[in-house]
């Protein structure tokens, strides 16, 4: 590649030349193929699409937070993003190419100075996009769960930064985000709301910095993507493909893992389906074990949120006036609107499952998490964790030696308990997915309940033991689930299992589960159990703390 010098004159000298250029380069694509090619713009780029092959410009702009106006800073961040973006699709991302020629007569490639720098990928089609996916309605729970894995795996194999992520430049960030916005809507209705944001930022953060600062020193800050929304996924092969990831500020994907996360749930929340934002949040916490993130999650919401409140706002700016410019501020309100609400959003609760090995609580209890926003802890992928086992590997010693010994059960409830303490704590309903066959399990968490003074619930699953070990031989057919009970486990458990008392039968709502488990995870089948949290809710006070008491 050439060395980066630039011919005295030639390179664009600001942003609507190099806006010409951009065009005049399409242009020439388009003749040279004979097929059409299209030029795409967002705030800081321009992205030329040829069918085959995509070419991502840097816009010569200072927004405060990037700096792209000089031609070395240009080259600088396109290798930057080549090898950022590599970690994510390797297979998408080619090399960087120089733009050579005049603004006016630009060309791709040659040995002449370039005028400027371009990322050459390969192209998917952009109807792919995650985005325009969702719009179609066409996105699976299965892709939302292998996004989620994805996203967990990245994660983990991310360069750890405990230098990064210092939460006092986290709140720098996130106090710019509302000067620039004051600076764009001056309604005052929109400076009240800014307003009201602003106070919470700054209470939460004041809240949340000291764990923040925990999580530094555990390991939790890692080299991540920095602008995880639907529009940076796209669905490649069947499957899940991220890319352009951050690459213009180490300070904005050197973050804590969970301001990753954010940026997801926030923008499926922004797009109407808070449900594939509960799933997503759920599977990416099932895989990580991250649960202690939940409490500096919102901050992290509200703040993706007002991120794409000053994006809107400044691509408002860039075009000026007329109707797209207007639709960009109304795009804008709507993003401040999700802040409150999201800021807003507290309604904690624990619901623990009830049943035999078979009967569908897990399949099930998804229509709860999908509904309620629950964050669901199954044992059975504790009980895998604590043998530093993935939930679908087989237990390596035996089931009976190991992973359902009564020590072992014992450890893994009171695991749990623990995890709920933190999660209810954090302000978000805990759904324990376990067997709870015994009345000292249940009894821990109704006490849990009690005494955090949140409404409580047993989901109880009756379902014929000819029906239970049919699933189980299925389950064991497929080797898939992160359950290794078998019949055997099965037969333990018909036999020595506590039954609901009367007390207990007080606080339990019977779910028939002899159906097809993929109708069983159905929101709408968990209407009961919401309106049963609901009542407790509004009386200000749970049936079980009121019994306790």
């Amino acid at each position: 590649m050439n060395d980066g010098a630039v011919a005295p004159g030639a390179q664009p000298t600001d942003l609507a030349a190099q806006s010409r250029m951009a065009e005049a380069l399409r242009r020439s694509l388009e003749a040279a193929s004979g097929e059409p090619a299209q030029l795409l713009e967002t705030h800081i780029s321009f992205v030329l699409l040829t069918g085959r092959f995509a070419y991502k410009i840097k816009k010569a702009v200072d927004l405060g937070f990037l700096d792209f106006r000089t031609l070395p800073s240009r080259r600088y961040y396109c290798e930057e993003e080549l090898r950022l973006n590599r970690r994510f699709a390797p297979e998408l991302y080619l090399e960087v190419v120089p733009v050579s020629g005049t603004t006016e007569a630009p060309i791709l490639g040659g040995d002449a100075p370039p005028i400027d720098y371009a990322v050459k990928m390969r192209e998917f089609a952009q109807d792919a996009l995650a985005s325009r996916l969702l719009s179609r309605n066409a996105i699976t729970p299965a892709f939302v769960d292998e996004l989620a894995l994805r996203v967990a795996a990245v994660h983990g194999a991310a360069r750890v930064d405990a230098g990064g992520g210092d939460p006092r430049v986290v709140l720098r960030y996130a106090l710019r985000n509302f000067e620039r916005l004051r600076a764009a809507l001056g309604d005052p209705s929109d400076v009240a709301a800014m307003d009201v944001l602003e106070a919470w930022t700054r209470r939460e953060y004041d809240a949340v910095a000291p764990l923040q600062n925990e999580r530094r020193e555990g390991g939790r800050v890692r080299e991540c993507h920095g602008d995880l929304h639907l529009g940076n996924i796209a669905e490649v092969g069947g499957h899940p493909l991220i890319f352009d990831c951050i690459e213009f500020s180490e300070d904005l994907r050197t973050i804590d893992v969970m301001s990753d996360v954010a940026f997801l749930d926030m923008d499926f929340r922004d797009r109407g389906r808070p449900d594939l934002a509960n799933r997503f949040r759920n599977a990416y916490l099932e895989a990580t074990g991250d649960y202690e993130g939940l409490r500096v999650l919102r901050f992290y919401v509200v703040y993706r949120a007002m991120v794409r409140a000053m994006v809107a706002c400044e691509r408002a700016r860039q075009m000026g006036s007329g109707v797209a410019a207007e639709g960009a501020l109304a795009e804008s309100r709507e993003y401040l609107a999700l802040a409150r609400a999201c800021a807003a959003e507290r309604e904690p609760a624990i619901v623990v499952t009830h049943g035999f090995s078979g009967c569908g609580k897990t399949v099930s209890s998804m229509g709860l998490v999908q509904r309620l926003g629950a964050i669901r802890i199954r044992t059975d992928v504790e009980r895998k964790r604590l043998h530093n086992l993935r939930p679908t590997d087989r237990d390596p010693a035996g089931l009976a030696s190991s992973m359902y010994s009564d020590d072992v059960t014992r450890w893994v409830y009171l695991r749990t308990h623990a995890l709920t303490r933190a999660i209810v704590g954090a302000g978000y309903p805990v759904i324990l997915d376990g067997a709870f066959l015994k009345r000292w399990q249940r009894r821990l968490f109704h006490d849990l309940a009690a005494e955090l003074g949140v409404p409580f619930a047993i989901v109880s699953f009756d379902v014929p033991q000819a029906t239970l070990r049919a699933r189980i031989a299925a389950r064991a057919a497929q080797g898939r689930d992160a359950s290794d009970a078998d019949l055997s486990v099965l037969d333990v458990q018909l036999s020595s299992h506590d039954p609901l008392d009367g007390e207990e039968k007080s606080w339990a709502v019977r779910m028939d589960n002899d159906t097809s488990l993929a109708a069983a995870q159905s929101p709408e089948r968990w209407a009961g159990v919401v309106e049963r949290l609901a009542c407790q809710r509004s009386e200000g006070v749970s049936a079980g703390a009121r019994r306790a008491g």
